[in-house]
């Protein structure tokens, strides 16, 4: 009966201790739907990288180099843009990556990932 009891208790803490494990969530600020139109109208900068790999800045070709000068230049402005990414499906993860550490570095805060809802 006592080894049975010990065995219990093993167990016992083990669930005690890996419970907070399995609730661990994502903590991810929503945003909050209002039916009332936005009154602050924010400019937002479009950036899309196609299949083959090439930036466009709202529709303009830019070169990866001048790429981080202009999301520096864009993170001075008041109110700050927000960055609005569209990525072709095909694009290797690494890409999208590599773009989103130079938005991080040049100092934007608002980036968003644009999406085709259609299947």
């Amino acid at each position: 009966m006592i080894p049975l009891i010990d065995v219990m208790l093993v167990l016992l803490v083990i669930f005690i201790i890996t419970a907070p494990l399995l609730t661990h969530a994502v903590k991810v600020d929503l945003p909050k739907a209002s039916s009332a139109p936005n009154v602050v109208k924010r400019d937002s900068i479009q950036l899309a990288i196609d299949a083959q790999g090439r930036l466009w800045w709202n529709g303009e070709p830019v070169e990866e180099a001048s790429l981080e000068a202009r999301m520096r230049t864009a993170a001075r402005l008041a109110p700050q843009p927000e960055l609005h990414l569209r990525a072709d499906g095909a694009i290797e993860y690494r890409r999208v990556a590599r773009v989103l550490a130079a938005a991080s570095r040049a100092g934007l805060q608002r980036i968003g990932f644009v999406s085709d809802p259609r299947e």
